[in-house]
Protein backbone atom coordinates (compact mmCIF):
# COMPACT_ATOMS: atom_id res chain seq x y z
CA UNK A 1 0.00 0.00 0.00
CA UNK A 2 1.48 3.51 -0.54
CA UNK A 3 2.36 5.18 1.89
CA UNK A 4 1.27 8.90 1.78
CA UNK A 5 2.52 10.46 4.94
CA UNK A 6 5.49 10.80 7.20
CA UNK A 7 6.33 9.36 10.33
CA UNK A 8 9.28 9.81 12.43
CA UNK A 9 10.87 8.11 15.29
CA UNK A 10 9.97 9.85 19.29
CA UNK A 11 13.15 11.96 20.55
CA UNK A 12 13.99 10.74 24.43
CA UNK A 13 12.10 14.22 25.21
CA UNK A 14 8.83 13.78 23.76
CA UNK A 15 5.93 14.88 25.51
CA UNK A 16 2.84 12.15 26.31
CA UNK A 17 -0.42 13.14 26.91
CA UNK A 18 -2.94 10.63 29.20
CA UNK A 19 -6.60 12.01 28.05
CA UNK A 20 -9.00 10.95 30.82
CA UNK A 21 -12.89 10.75 29.49
CA UNK A 22 -15.49 10.49 32.02
CA UNK A 23 -19.03 10.94 32.70
CA UNK A 24 -20.58 10.64 35.68
CA UNK A 25 -17.85 8.16 37.22
CA UNK A 26 -17.52 10.11 39.94
CA UNK A 27 -17.04 7.07 42.21
CA UNK A 28 -13.96 5.72 40.05
CA UNK A 29 -12.55 8.97 38.51
CA UNK A 30 -10.13 9.52 41.37
CA UNK A 31 -8.17 6.16 41.03
CA UNK A 32 -8.08 6.85 37.12
CA UNK A 33 -6.60 10.09 37.77
CA UNK A 34 -4.71 8.87 40.22
CA UNK A 35 -3.32 6.11 37.61
CA UNK A 36 -2.69 8.43 34.78
CA UNK A 37 -0.84 11.24 37.49
CA UNK A 38 1.58 8.33 38.76
CA UNK A 39 3.00 6.94 35.29
CA UNK A 40 6.85 6.76 35.30
CA UNK A 41 7.50 8.66 32.28
CA UNK A 42 8.42 11.95 33.62
CA UNK A 43 7.12 14.20 30.79
CA UNK A 44 3.44 13.16 31.01
CA UNK A 45 0.55 15.49 30.99
CA UNK A 46 -2.82 14.18 32.31
CA UNK A 47 -5.72 15.62 30.88
CA UNK A 48 -9.46 15.27 32.02
CA UNK A 49 -12.57 15.72 29.76
CA UNK A 50 -15.44 15.79 31.72
CA UNK A 51 -18.53 15.55 29.45
CA UNK A 52 -21.32 17.10 31.46
CA UNK A 53 -21.65 15.32 34.38
CA UNK A 54 -24.50 15.37 36.76
CA UNK A 55 -22.85 13.59 39.53
CA UNK A 56 -19.90 14.90 42.02
CA UNK A 57 -17.47 14.47 38.77
CA UNK A 58 -16.55 18.16 38.91
CA UNK A 59 -15.98 18.46 42.76
CA UNK A 60 -13.55 15.18 42.31
CA UNK A 61 -11.58 16.85 39.29
CA UNK A 62 -11.41 20.22 41.23
CA UNK A 63 -9.50 18.28 43.84
CA UNK A 64 -6.77 17.97 41.38
CA UNK A 65 -6.16 21.28 40.58
CA UNK A 66 -2.58 22.12 39.41
CA UNK A 67 -2.24 18.45 39.00
CA UNK A 68 -3.53 18.10 35.68
CA UNK A 69 -5.71 19.82 32.94
CA UNK A 70 -9.30 19.75 33.49
CA UNK A 71 -11.98 20.32 29.98
CA UNK A 72 -15.42 21.08 31.56
CA UNK A 73 -17.71 20.95 28.36
CA UNK A 74 -21.19 19.96 28.47
CA UNK A 75 -22.46 16.51 27.32
CA UNK A 76 -21.93 15.22 23.89
CA UNK A 77 -21.13 11.65 23.79
CA UNK A 78 -17.42 10.07 23.65
CA UNK A 79 -16.24 11.18 20.54
CA UNK A 80 -17.48 14.43 21.54
CA UNK A 81 -14.85 13.99 24.63
CA UNK A 82 -12.20 12.40 22.98
CA UNK A 83 -11.97 15.54 20.32
CA UNK A 84 -11.84 18.32 23.30
CA UNK A 85 -9.15 15.93 25.11
CA UNK A 86 -6.91 16.00 21.93
CA UNK A 87 -7.86 19.46 20.62
CA UNK A 88 -6.62 20.33 24.43
CA UNK A 89 -3.69 18.06 24.39
CA UNK A 90 0.07 18.47 23.53
CA UNK A 91 2.10 15.29 23.52
CA UNK A 92 3.63 13.37 20.72
CA UNK A 93 2.09 9.86 21.99
CA UNK A 94 -1.44 10.49 23.49
CA UNK A 95 -2.62 7.71 25.91
CA UNK A 96 -6.76 7.34 26.03
CA UNK A 97 -7.98 6.31 29.29
CA UNK A 98 -12.05 5.78 30.23
CA UNK A 99 -12.65 6.88 33.81
CA UNK A 100 -13.30 3.34 35.71
CA UNK A 101 -10.40 2.12 33.94
CA UNK A 102 -6.88 2.26 35.28
CA UNK A 103 -3.17 2.41 33.79
CA UNK A 104 -0.39 0.71 35.24
CA UNK A 105 2.97 3.09 36.01
CA UNK A 106 4.64 2.12 33.19
CA UNK A 107 2.27 2.35 30.61
CA UNK A 108 3.16 5.62 29.19
CA UNK A 109 7.36 4.88 29.31
CA UNK A 110 6.57 1.52 27.13
CA UNK A 111 3.87 3.06 24.81
CA UNK A 112 6.77 5.90 24.05
CA UNK A 113 9.24 3.68 23.53
CA UNK A 114 7.58 1.54 20.96
CA UNK A 115 6.56 4.46 19.22
CA UNK A 116 10.55 5.41 18.83
CA UNK A 117 11.21 2.76 16.22
CA UNK A 118 9.01 5.48 13.76
CA UNK A 119 6.05 4.84 11.15
CA UNK A 120 4.03 3.73 14.36
CA UNK A 121 0.62 4.87 14.01
CA UNK A 122 -0.70 2.89 17.15
CA UNK A 123 0.43 0.91 20.15
CA UNK A 124 -1.70 -1.26 22.39
CA UNK A 125 -1.33 -3.98 24.73
CA UNK A 126 -3.90 -6.28 27.15
CA UNK A 127 -5.72 -5.42 29.89
CA UNK A 128 -6.71 -6.50 33.10
CA UNK A 129 -9.92 -7.36 33.86
CA UNK A 130 -11.24 -5.76 37.08
CA UNK A 131 -14.17 -6.37 39.04
CA UNK A 132 -16.71 -3.50 40.51
CA UNK A 133 -14.55 -3.38 43.79
CA UNK A 134 -11.61 -2.62 41.63
CA UNK A 135 -10.08 -6.66 42.36
CA UNK A 136 -8.25 -8.25 39.41
CA UNK A 137 -10.57 -11.31 37.88
CA UNK A 138 -7.72 -13.10 36.36
CA UNK A 139 -9.14 -12.21 32.56
CA UNK A 140 -7.38 -10.74 29.87
CA UNK A 141 -9.12 -8.38 28.01
CA UNK A 142 -9.50 -9.47 25.05
CA UNK A 143 -8.95 -12.97 25.27
CA UNK A 144 -7.53 -13.72 22.30
CA UNK A 145 -3.79 -12.06 20.71
CA UNK A 146 -3.54 -8.93 19.15
CA UNK A 147 -2.48 -7.70 16.06
CA UNK A 148 0.82 -6.22 15.21
CA UNK A 149 2.60 -5.04 12.23
CA UNK A 150 2.25 -3.60 8.94
CA UNK A 151 -1.53 -4.08 8.21
CA UNK A 152 -2.43 -2.00 5.63
CA UNK A 153 -2.59 -4.60 2.83
CA UNK A 154 -4.89 -6.90 5.04
CA UNK A 155 -7.34 -4.28 5.98
CA UNK A 156 -7.13 -2.94 1.89
CA UNK A 157 -8.27 -7.08 1.11
CA UNK A 158 -10.52 -7.24 4.26
CA UNK A 159 -11.50 -4.61 5.72
CA UNK A 160 -12.17 -3.46 9.52
CA UNK A 161 -12.17 -6.48 11.14
CA UNK A 162 -9.07 -8.14 9.75
CA UNK A 163 -7.18 -6.72 13.21
CA UNK A 164 -7.79 -6.82 17.05
CA UNK A 165 -7.71 -4.47 19.49
CA UNK A 166 -8.07 -3.85 23.07
CA UNK A 167 -10.62 -1.55 25.07
CA UNK A 168 -10.39 1.98 24.68
CA UNK A 169 -7.51 1.90 27.47
CA UNK A 170 -5.63 -0.39 26.05
CA UNK A 171 -4.37 1.92 23.18
CA UNK A 172 -1.93 5.14 22.51
CA UNK A 173 -1.68 7.39 19.17
CA UNK A 174 0.95 8.83 17.28
CA UNK A 175 -0.19 12.80 17.04
CA UNK A 176 0.79 12.54 13.53
CA UNK A 177 -1.79 9.89 12.81
CA UNK A 178 -4.10 11.61 15.17
CA UNK A 179 -4.11 15.07 13.37
CA UNK A 180 -4.79 12.84 9.84
CA UNK A 181 -7.82 11.64 10.89
CA UNK A 182 -9.67 13.90 13.58
CA UNK A 183 -12.21 15.19 14.43
CA UNK A 184 -14.00 12.06 15.09
CA UNK A 185 -17.41 12.19 13.52
CA UNK A 186 -19.49 12.81 16.94
CA UNK A 187 -22.83 12.00 15.82
CA UNK A 188 -22.19 8.54 14.44
CA UNK A 189 -19.49 7.54 16.84
CA UNK A 190 -21.11 9.20 19.75
CA UNK A 191 -20.72 5.52 22.16
CA UNK A 192 -17.82 4.53 20.20
CA UNK A 193 -15.47 7.23 19.35
CA UNK A 194 -12.30 4.28 20.12
CA UNK A 195 -13.76 1.88 17.13
CA UNK A 196 -13.55 5.20 14.82
CA UNK A 197 -9.54 5.50 15.60
CA UNK A 198 -8.61 2.45 15.67
CA UNK A 199 -10.62 0.86 12.42
CA UNK A 200 -8.26 3.47 11.03
CA UNK A 201 -5.00 3.31 12.69
CA UNK A 202 -3.70 0.13 10.40
CA UNK A 203 -4.38 2.26 7.04
CA UNK A 204 -2.22 4.57 8.83
CA UNK A 205 0.95 2.62 9.70
CA UNK A 206 2.37 0.25 11.58
CA UNK A 207 0.50 -1.38 14.98
CA UNK A 208 2.85 -2.26 18.25
CA UNK A 209 1.96 -4.23 20.72
CA UNK A 210 2.95 -4.90 23.67
CA UNK A 211 2.72 -8.14 25.28
CA UNK A 212 2.17 -7.55 29.04
CA UNK A 213 -1.00 -5.73 30.12
CA UNK A 214 -0.35 -1.71 30.66
CA UNK A 215 -3.74 -0.76 32.05
CA UNK A 216 -7.11 -2.51 33.83
CA UNK A 217 -10.50 -2.65 32.66
CA UNK A 218 -13.70 -2.45 35.14
CA UNK A 219 -16.61 -4.50 34.66
CA UNK A 220 -19.65 -3.60 36.22
CA UNK A 221 -23.42 -2.54 36.10
CA UNK A 222 -23.09 0.52 34.08
CA UNK A 223 -20.52 -0.64 31.79
CA UNK A 224 -22.65 -0.11 28.71
CA UNK A 225 -21.83 -3.07 25.92
CA UNK A 226 -20.89 -5.91 28.54
CA UNK A 227 -24.13 -5.68 30.08
CA UNK A 228 -26.62 -5.51 27.05
CA UNK A 229 -28.51 -8.38 25.74
CA UNK A 230 -27.03 -10.76 22.89
CA UNK A 231 -29.58 -9.64 20.20
CA UNK A 232 -28.36 -5.85 21.51
CA UNK A 233 -24.94 -7.04 21.18
CA UNK A 234 -25.41 -8.41 17.86
CA UNK A 235 -27.99 -5.41 16.69
CA UNK A 236 -25.12 -3.19 17.87
CA UNK A 237 -22.03 -4.87 16.51
CA UNK A 238 -23.35 -5.02 12.83
CA UNK A 239 -24.32 -1.43 13.06
CA UNK A 240 -20.81 -0.78 14.33
CA UNK A 241 -19.31 -2.42 11.60
CA UNK A 242 -21.28 -0.62 8.77
CA UNK A 243 -20.06 2.58 10.42
CA UNK A 244 -16.61 1.06 10.72
CA UNK A 245 -16.77 -0.31 6.43
CA UNK A 246 -17.92 3.31 5.77
CA UNK A 247 -14.67 5.14 7.56
CA UNK A 248 -12.32 3.07 6.55
CA UNK A 249 -13.45 3.38 2.74
CA UNK A 250 -13.88 6.90 2.58
CA UNK A 251 -10.22 6.86 4.24
CA UNK A 252 -8.43 4.58 1.68
CA UNK A 253 -10.08 6.53 -1.06
CA UNK A 254 -8.86 10.00 0.39
CA UNK A 255 -5.42 8.15 -0.51
CA UNK A 256 -6.21 7.15 -3.40
CA UNK A 257 -6.66 3.54 -3.24
CA UNK A 258 -9.70 1.12 -3.90
CA UNK A 259 -10.59 -1.10 -1.49
CA UNK A 260 -12.51 -4.35 -2.10
CA UNK A 261 -15.33 -3.64 -0.11
CA UNK A 262 -17.50 -6.65 -1.40
CA UNK A 263 -15.37 -8.90 0.59
CA UNK A 264 -15.26 -6.94 4.08
CA UNK A 265 -18.80 -7.82 4.90
CA UNK A 266 -17.84 -11.16 4.43
CA UNK A 267 -14.76 -10.94 7.03
CA UNK A 268 -17.33 -9.38 9.59
CA UNK A 269 -17.70 -11.26 12.83
CA UNK A 270 -21.00 -10.29 13.28
CA UNK A 271 -22.86 -11.01 10.16
CA UNK A 272 -21.45 -14.20 10.32
CA UNK A 273 -22.76 -14.82 13.80
CA UNK A 274 -26.11 -13.78 12.18
CA UNK A 275 -25.89 -16.36 9.32
CA UNK A 276 -25.00 -19.10 11.86
CA UNK A 277 -28.08 -18.02 13.95
CA UNK A 278 -30.20 -18.00 10.76
CA UNK A 279 -28.97 -21.38 9.96
CA UNK A 280 -29.34 -22.89 13.24
CA UNK A 281 -32.71 -22.15 13.22
CA UNK A 282 -33.90 -23.68 10.46
CA UNK A 283 -32.12 -26.98 11.28
CA UNK A 284 -33.34 -27.29 15.11
CA UNK A 285 -36.79 -26.96 16.24
CA UNK A 286 -38.32 -24.87 19.16
CA UNK A 287 -38.03 -25.83 22.28
CA UNK A 288 -34.66 -28.15 21.86
CA UNK A 289 -31.90 -28.09 23.69
CA UNK A 290 -28.59 -27.87 21.52
CA UNK A 291 -24.66 -28.44 22.92
CA UNK A 292 -22.63 -25.33 21.75
CA UNK A 293 -18.98 -25.81 20.98
CA UNK A 294 -17.34 -22.45 20.44
CA UNK A 295 -14.11 -21.94 22.20
CA UNK A 296 -16.83 -19.24 24.47
CA UNK A 297 -16.57 -16.90 21.71
CA UNK A 298 -20.34 -16.12 21.62
CA UNK A 299 -20.84 -14.56 24.69
CA UNK A 300 -23.45 -16.14 27.21
CA UNK A 301 -27.45 -15.57 27.05
CA UNK A 302 -29.71 -16.94 24.51
CA UNK A 303 -28.38 -17.27 20.72
CA UNK A 304 -31.13 -19.00 19.12
CA UNK A 305 -34.38 -17.81 19.84
CA UNK A 306 -36.33 -20.55 21.41
CA UNK A 307 -33.79 -22.67 22.08
CA UNK A 308 -31.78 -23.68 25.09
CA UNK A 309 -27.78 -23.55 24.11
CA UNK A 310 -25.51 -25.63 26.89
CA UNK A 311 -21.50 -24.47 26.84
CA UNK A 312 -19.27 -27.19 25.97
CA UNK A 313 -17.74 -29.02 28.28
CA UNK A 314 -20.08 -27.56 31.12
CA UNK A 315 -19.76 -27.61 34.45
CA UNK A 316 -22.28 -25.81 36.76
CA UNK A 317 -24.14 -24.27 33.54
CA UNK A 318 -20.68 -22.73 32.96
CA UNK A 319 -17.96 -22.69 30.48
CA UNK A 320 -15.09 -25.10 31.88
CA UNK A 321 -12.62 -25.36 28.68
CA UNK A 322 -11.63 -28.09 26.43
CA UNK A 323 -11.75 -31.67 27.50
CA UNK A 324 -8.61 -33.11 28.33
CA UNK A 325 -8.87 -36.04 25.50
CA UNK A 326 -10.98 -37.74 23.46
CA UNK A 327 -12.75 -40.08 26.21
CA UNK A 328 -13.73 -36.61 28.29
CA UNK A 329 -15.09 -35.30 25.46
CA UNK A 330 -17.64 -38.09 24.58
CA UNK A 331 -18.38 -39.37 28.04
CA UNK A 332 -20.19 -35.52 28.74
CA UNK A 333 -21.18 -35.50 25.51
CA UNK A 334 -23.24 -38.94 26.44
CA UNK A 335 -23.82 -36.84 30.11
CA UNK A 336 -25.38 -33.91 28.16
CA UNK A 337 -27.71 -36.32 25.74
CA UNK A 338 -29.16 -38.38 28.40
CA UNK A 339 -30.32 -35.14 30.33
CA UNK A 340 -31.93 -33.62 27.06
CA UNK A 341 -29.48 -32.12 24.92
CA UNK A 342 -30.63 -33.34 20.92
CA UNK A 343 -27.85 -31.44 18.75
CA UNK A 344 -24.28 -30.41 19.40
CA UNK A 345 -23.06 -27.36 16.81
CA UNK A 346 -19.42 -26.42 15.93
CA UNK A 347 -19.14 -22.81 15.58
CA UNK A 348 -15.97 -21.47 13.31
CA UNK A 349 -14.09 -20.53 16.05
CA UNK A 350 -13.76 -24.29 17.69
CA UNK A 351 -14.13 -26.11 14.54
CA UNK A 352 -9.74 -27.55 15.69
CA UNK A 353 -11.86 -29.59 17.57
CA UNK A 354 -12.89 -31.69 14.98
CA UNK A 355 -9.07 -32.27 13.82
CA UNK A 356 -7.77 -32.23 17.24
CA UNK A 357 -10.23 -34.84 18.99
CA UNK A 358 -10.00 -37.66 16.09
CA UNK A 359 -11.97 -40.23 17.90
CA UNK A 360 -14.88 -37.31 19.17
CA UNK A 361 -14.81 -36.48 15.64
CA UNK A 362 -15.32 -40.39 14.77
CA UNK A 363 -17.73 -40.77 17.45
CA UNK A 364 -19.90 -37.94 15.90
CA UNK A 365 -19.99 -39.18 12.45
CA UNK A 366 -20.65 -42.79 13.02
CA UNK A 367 -23.37 -42.27 16.01
CA UNK A 368 -24.93 -38.93 15.06
CA UNK A 369 -26.54 -37.05 11.97
CA UNK A 370 -24.83 -34.18 10.09
CA UNK A 371 -27.51 -31.75 9.52
CA UNK A 372 -25.41 -29.05 8.41
CA UNK A 373 -21.81 -28.28 7.62
CA UNK A 374 -20.14 -25.04 5.99
CA UNK A 375 -17.10 -22.08 6.91
CA UNK A 376 -19.93 -21.24 10.10
CA UNK A 377 -20.74 -24.31 11.22
CA UNK A 378 -21.04 -28.12 11.36
CA UNK A 379 -24.48 -29.00 13.13
CA UNK A 380 -25.19 -32.82 14.30
CA UNK A 381 -28.45 -34.51 15.91
CA UNK A 382 -27.74 -36.67 18.66
CA UNK A 383 -29.34 -40.06 18.38
CA UNK A 384 -33.12 -39.81 20.88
Amino acid sequence: MHRNHETRPMSRAERASVVVNNYNYGRFLAKSIESALGQTYPNTEVLVVDDGSTDDSREVIAGYSGRIIPVLKENGGQASALNAGVRASRGEVVLFLDADDLLLPTAVEKAVEAFREGDVAKVHWPLWALNEGGDRTGQLIPGHPLSEGDLRETVLRLGPESNEWPPTTGNACARSFLEDVYPIPEQEYRLCADAYLFTLAPAYGRIRTLPDPQGCYRIHGLNQYWHKSFDEKLAYGIDLHEKRCSALHAYLRSKGLQPATEVWRENCWWHQVRQMIQELTSVMPPGGTFILVDDDQLGTGDLVAGRRRIPFLEKDGQYWGPPEDDGTAIRELERLRQTGARFIVFAWPAFWWLDYYTELSRHLHYTCCCLLANERLVAFALPS
